[in-house]
C-alpha cells in the first residue's frame, strides 16, 4: 500500500509539475474575468474615482506610467492601474492588466520605490498568466490526489478525506508560494529596468514584517513569509550585478512619496484577509494572504 501511495504521489508531483498548454481563446477568457472582477468591485462600491481621489493618482500615476511602458510589451493588454478602497494595506493583479492598489497601502508605503516594488510585483502576475496556470494546475491537483485516494482506500472513511483535503490545500499552497517568489523575481527586473531602485520590494517587506503580529508557518502558508523573500531577493540581486549593480540597498536613498502618504502608527496588520473563494481564483495579491 505504501508503494501504491508512493507511487501515486510522485506521478502526483509530475503531473502537477507540468506546464500547462494554451487555449486558444486564452486572451480572451483573461478579458472576461477583468470585466467580471472589475464589475464585482464596482458593485461592492470599492473603486474610487479619480474626481475623488486626485492627491492618491497623482502619486500613483507617475510612477506607473513608467513601470507600464516596460510591462506592456510584455503582456496582451496594457496596464491599467486603479485604485480601491479597502482597509488593508494590498495590491492585486487580475486577468486583462487591471492592477487595483488599496488606499491603505498609498498610506503604508513610505517611499516611491517601495511602491514601485509593489506595482512592479502585480504587472508580472498578469505577465505570466498565474490566474489561469494556476486553476489548470489546481483541477489536476484535485483529480490525481482523488485518485490517490481511491488506490489508497483513504478516501472511504472521514480521517481519509481530511488527509485528502489537507494534501490538496498543501500542494496548491505551495503552487502560489512558487509564483509569488517567481512575481517577486520579475518584478525586482521591471523596477530594475523601469529605473526604479528595487530594493524597494525589501524595504517594503521588512515593514510587513515588522508589522507583522503573527500568522501561519510559510509551509501552511500560500505566501513565501517575509524574510523568505527578502533573502531570495537579496541572493537575485546578488547574481546580477549587471542588472541590479548599480542600486543601493540604503533606504536613505529612497524617495518619499510626500508627507500625505506618511504610515500611521496606527497602520493596520498589512496582510490582507483570505478573499472568499468565488473571487480568490480571479486574482494575485501582494500581501501574504493568511
Amino acid at each position: 500500500m505504501k508503494r501504491i501511495a508512493a507511487f501515486a504521489f510522485g506521478a502526483l508531483v509530475a503531473c502537477c509539475a507540468v506546464t500547462p498548454v494554451w487555449a486558444d481563446d486564452q486572451q480572451t477568457a483573461e478579458a472576461q474575468i477583468g470585466a467580471q472582477e472589475y464589475q464585482v468591485l464596482e458593485k461592492k462600491g470599492e473603486l474610487i474615482a479619480r474626481s475623488t481621489a486626485p492627491q492618491l493618482y497623482a502619486l500613483l500615476d507617475p510612477i506607473a506610467a513608467r513601470i507600464a511602458t516596460v510591462a506592456n510589451p510584455q503582456y496582451g493588454f496594457p496596464f491599467h492601474f486603479i485604485l480601491v478602497h479597502e482597509a488593508q494595506p494590498n495590491a492585486f493583479a487580475v486577468p486583462g492588466g487591471n492592477v487595483y492598489v488599496t488606499d491603505s497601502l498609498m498610506k503604508f508605503v513610505q517611499n516611491r520605490e517601495e511602491l514601485a516594488g509593489v506595482l512592479c510585483h502585480e504587472t508580472s502576475h498578469d505577465i505570466h498568466h498565474d490566474v489561469i496556470n494556476n486553476n489548470s494546475k489546481d483541477q489536476t491537483l484535485g483529480t490525481v490526489i482523488g485518485v490517490l485516494g481511491a488506490l489508497t482506500g483513504i478516501s472511504k472513511s472521514g480521517l481519509g478525506q481530511l488527509a485528502e483535503n489537507g494534501a490538496y490545500t498543501l500542494q496548491s499552497d505551495r503552487f502560489s508560494r512558487t509564483v509569488e517568489s517567481a512575481a517577486d523575481h520579475k518584478g525586482a527586473e521591471t523596477c530594475a529596468q523601469s529605473g526604479f531602485n528595487p530594493w524597494g520590494m525589501v524595504w517594503l517587506f521588512k515593514n510587513f514584517e515588522a508589522a507583522d503580529t503573527g500568522g501561519s508557518m510559510e509551509v501552511l502558508s500560500d505566501h513565501p513569509n517575509d524574510a523568505h523573500r527578502i533573502s531570495a531577493l537579496e541572493s537575485y540581486f546578488a547574481s546580477d550585478p549587471q542588472l541590479f549593480g548599480k542600486y543601493s540597498s540604503n533606504i536613505a536613498t529612497a524617495t518619499p512619496l510626500g508627507s500625505s502618504t506618511t504610515r500611521s502608527v496606527s497602520v493596520q496588520h498589512p496582510y490582507a484577509k483570505k478573499r472568499s473563494a468565488m473571487h480568490a481564483p480571479a486574482k494575485y495579491c501582494c500581501a501574504p494572504q493568511r
